[in-house]
């Protein structure tokens, strides 16, 4: 007889994913601008600010809820498993999503002309943002989670620095959804370093964590770490934050957001490690509920948790999909925001 999944399972696979969210939608507005500007416009970033109270996800989450998509799929064959990913990724693509890394464009773009590898060689943040859901799915299979995190971070970024990152990402979500709830971020983190490798993320990453252990504020950490849109700075200052504030989730996310630069990214990124450590019901649901519950919303992310948690135990699930049509409508009605927000930056004030 099957058993029913875990429900702390599918608490830490739901929190990964609404993590994810949460950090995307809190970082989307802020995307691009400095410290000073984000202060300026919006003081702290603690509720959405993009259309009114509603928050929206970008290409971070999207692309994370796709591999979840294709793990559900296919958790234990590799090769179906990226098949799955790459054509998803391809139609997701094709429905006109923004925020879109020109790694990622460069990629589906191979994709769609048949060409191999799809990957480019890029550094960008894009493997890493949707990494942390391969490791807690495998959080108890070390290397198939290195496997298929290896492999899905190849579909789109090849630098050694990129896959690394993505390694690491999840990694460190592996030691989080695989130990109690108030378990030390600083534990889970000294464990997922062994996995890097590279010298140059190495060394970013210790240098994060130097920071927050001699207690740097945000803006120190982020001057000295970076927060820009490639993986190097990105997983140097997410780690300072994660060390210094992972036992309080919105706090963490607030300081991440005020830093300026690539703060969706990072922002998801911090999510989704948050989200493995405390799971669901250790995040802000009162802000998560305000997330737009349309296609990669709220409901379509912890269906898709769920049917992650019963694949681990071998059941047979509807894989969750999303409105082709819907998205598409979101999409280009969300456009002119984006536009909008975009032409506020070049003001002055």
């Amino acid at each position: 007889m099957a058993t029913a999944p875990s429900t702390t399972m599918t608490d830490r696979l739901s929190g990964t994913l609404l993590g994810t969210a949460l950090g995307d939608a809190l970082g989307l507005p802020a995307e691009g601008m400095s410290a000073a500007a984000i202060t300026r416009r919006f003081g702290r970033v603690d509720r959405f600010r993009l259309l009114g109270s509603t928050g929206f996800v970008s290409d971070d989450t999207e692309q994370a809820a796709l591999v979840a998509q294709a793990l559900a799929r296919h958790p234990d064959d590799r090769d179906h498993c990226l098949r799955a990913f790459r054509r998803s990724l391809l139609g997701w693509f094709c429905r006109l999503p923004f925020g879109v890394g020109m790694a990622t464009i460069r990629a589906c773009t191979r994709i769609a002309l048949g060409l191999s590898p799809s990957g480019v060689n890029s550094a960008g943040n894009g493997a890493a943002m949707r990494a942390a859901i391969v490791g807690v799915f495998f959080h108890d299979r070390p290397e198939t989670r290195q496997t298929f995190g290896r492999a899905i971070a190849e579909v789109t970024h090849r630098d050694e620095r990129a896959v690394e990152g993505a390694l690491y990402v999840a990694e460190l979500a592996a030691f989080c959804a695989g130990r109690p709830i108030g378990t030390s971020p600083a534990i889970c983190q000294e464990q997922a370093r062994r996995i890097v490798t590279n010298a140059q993320l190495g060394a970013a990453i210790d240098t994060g964590r130097e920071l927050a252990l001699d207690g740097a504020d945000t803006l120190e950490a982020a001057r000295v770490c970076g927060t820009t849109g490639f993986v190097v700075p990105t997983l140097a200052f997410a780690t300072s934050l994660f060390l210094k504030h992972g036992d309080d989730p919105m706090t963490a996310l607030t300081e991440s957001i005020s830093a300026g630069g690539d703060t969706d990214s990072i922002g998801a990124i911090l999510g989704g490690w948050l989200g493995a450590l405390h799971g669901e019901s250790g995040l802000p649901g009162h802000l998560i509920a305000r997330i737009h519950d349309g296609p990669f919303g709220p409901t379509h992310l912890r269906a898709l948790a769920g049917c992650l948690a019963m694949s681990r135990e071998g059941q047979p699930c509807p894989i969750p999909g999303y409105s082709a049509s819907a998205a598409l409508a979101r999409n280009l009605a969300l456009y002119p925001v984006i536009l909008g927000h975009g032409f506020r930056r070049l003001l002055p004030f």
